[in-house]
C-alpha cells in the first residue's frame, strides 16, 4: 500500500492498524538541536484520545506515546524520529459478525476489491485510530514552528453539528475547552448536548463542520502553481477520515460575491506595513500566505457505524442488512478538531522549512 506519508521537507509516515498491537510514525526533516520529549507530544494526544465523555467512543486508550529514535540528551539529532503508541483496548470480537459483510459508508468493499484482502477489525488501516499519529506528528511540527516562527498560533473549533450552527457573533476562543465539543459559542453548547444525546440514544450519528485558524503566519509560505499553500492544506484536511469537503476563507460563499466585494483591499498601516481590510482569501493569495490569519473549514460526514439497519451485500453476493456493533463516535467531527489542528501544523512546518531552504528565514 502506497500513500502512507505526507509532506516534503518535513515528512511523516504512519503505520499500524486499529486493532493491531500498536500504531506509530516516522518523521523526517526535523532540524537538529530542538528540545523534544514525550511531554511535548502527550498533551496534544490527550485532546484527541477516545473515551473522555459520553459524546465520544467509549474505547479506552491512554494513547501514551514513546519516542524511539531521533532524540538524544533531550534534543533532536536531525535523524528520523520514531514514535509509537501501543493499542491496549482492542475488542476485535465486536467485528466478528461483519467479517464477510461490507458496511455501508465504509471502505470495506473498495479495499477488498483493490487489495483482495481487508482487515475487518475496526477497518484496519482505514480506521480513524491512525489519526493519533497525525496528532503526534503535529506536536513535533509545533516545536519546529515555535523555534523558527514563534508567533504562529493554531486553534480549531467546531462551528456546526448536524443542522445546528453557532452564532459567529458570540465567538469566544476561551470557551473551546470549557465544553466537550470544542464549541466557541457557550449558548450553543446545551443545544448540541440535547441534539447529540438524542442522536446517540437512537443509535444514529451526525456530521459537523470544523474551523481551523492559524494566526501569526509569516508572509510568503507556499509555492505557486502545484505546491500552493492552500492546495496542500486542502489535501491535508481531505486526507482526514470522514472529511468530505474543505473551504478556505470565504470558500463557496465567494461564488456568490461580486469582484469588488470579494477583493481584499489594502492600505498602508501606521507602522509602514501593508494592511488588508478583509480576509475573504483566508490568508492565502496565489498560493502564498499573506500574513493574515489562515482560515479554513472542513465538513465531516456522520459516522458510518450505526445501530440502525442499513441495506448492503456480503462477500458471497447476498443482499443483507447491516448493524454495526462496537464503540463508535456519534459525531466524529468532535475529535476531528485536534486532528485538523495537527494537519495545519505539519503543513505549515513543511512550507516553513521549504521557505528557509530557498529563501532563508527572512520572514515578515
Amino acid at each position: 500500500m502506497s500513500g502512507n506519508g505526507f509532506g516534503h521537507t518535513f515528512r511523516f509516515t504512519t503505520f499500524g492498524e486499529s486493532h493491531g498491537p500498536a500504531i506509530g510514525c516516522v518523521i523526517d526533516g526535523v532540524p537538529p538541536l530542538l528540545a523534544l520529549s514525550e511531554a511535548d507530544i502527550q498533551p496534544w494526544l490527550d485532546q484527541r484520545k477516545p473515551g473522555q465523555n459520553r459524546f465520544t467512543t467509549q474505547r479506552q486508550e491512554a494513547d501514551q506515546v514513546r519516542i524511539l529514535s531521533g532524540v538524544f540528551d533531550g534534543v533532536t539529532t536531525g535523524t528520523s524520529i520514531g514514535l509509537l503508541i501501543e493499542n491496549t483496548d482492542q475488542r476485535s470480537k465486536d467485528y466478528g459478525d461483519i467479517k464477510d459483510t461490507y458496511r455501508p459508508g465504509h471502505a470495506d468493499w473498495v479495499y477488498e476489491q483493490k487489495y483482495g484482502i481487508r482487515d475487518y477489525r475496526g477497518g484496519g488501516r482505514s480506521s480513524a485510530r491512525e489519526t493519533a499519529m497525525r496528532v503526534a506528528a503535529g506536536a513535533v511540527a509545533r516545536v519546529i514552528l515555535d523555534s523558527l516562527a514563534p508567533g504562529i498560533a493554531i486553534r480549531g473549533a467546531m462551528v456546526q453539528m448536524g443542522p445546528h450552527a453557532i452564532d459567529p457573533g458570540r465567538w469566544d476562543w476561551d470557551q473551546r475547552q470549557a465544553n466537550p465539543f470544542w464549541c466557541p459559542d457557550a449558548e450553543t453548547v446545551p443545544v448540541w448536548e440535547k441534539f447529540l444525546d438524542g442522536v446517540r440514544k437512537a443509535g444514529s450519528s451526525t456530521g459537523g463542520v470544523v474551523e481551523v485558524t492559524a494566526s501569526g503566519v509569516p508572509v510568503g509560505l507556499g509555492a505557486p502553481v502545484y505546491d500552493k499553500l492552500d492546495a496542500d492544506l486542502a489535501k491535508a484536511m481531505m486526507s482526514i477520515n470522514a472529511v468530505k469537503g474543505v473551504e478556505i476563507g470565504a470558500g463557496f460563499l465567494a461564488a456568490s460575491l461580486s469582484g469588488e466585494d470579494n477583493a481584499d483591499e489594502m492600505r498602508m498601516g501606521p507602522d509602514g506595513r501593508v494592511q488588508f481590510l478583509s480576509n475573504n482569501a483566508g490568508g492565502i493569495l496565489g498560493g502564498l500566505s499573506t500574513g493574515q490569519d489562515v482560515v479554513l473549514r472542513l465538513a465531516v460526514k456522520p459516522t458510518s457505524s450505526i445501530l440502525i439497519p442499513k441495506k448492503s451485500v456480503d462477500r458471497h453476493g447476498n443482499d443483507i442488512e447491516v448493524i454495526t456493533k462496537g464503540r463508535h463516535d456519534p459525531c466524529v467531527a468532535i475529535r476531528a478538531v485536534p486532528v485538523a489542528e495537527a494537519m495545519m501544523a505539519v503543513t505549515l512546518a513543511d512550507h516553513l522549512l521549504r521557505h528557509r531552504a530557498q529563501c532563508g528565514l527572512s520572514l515578515t
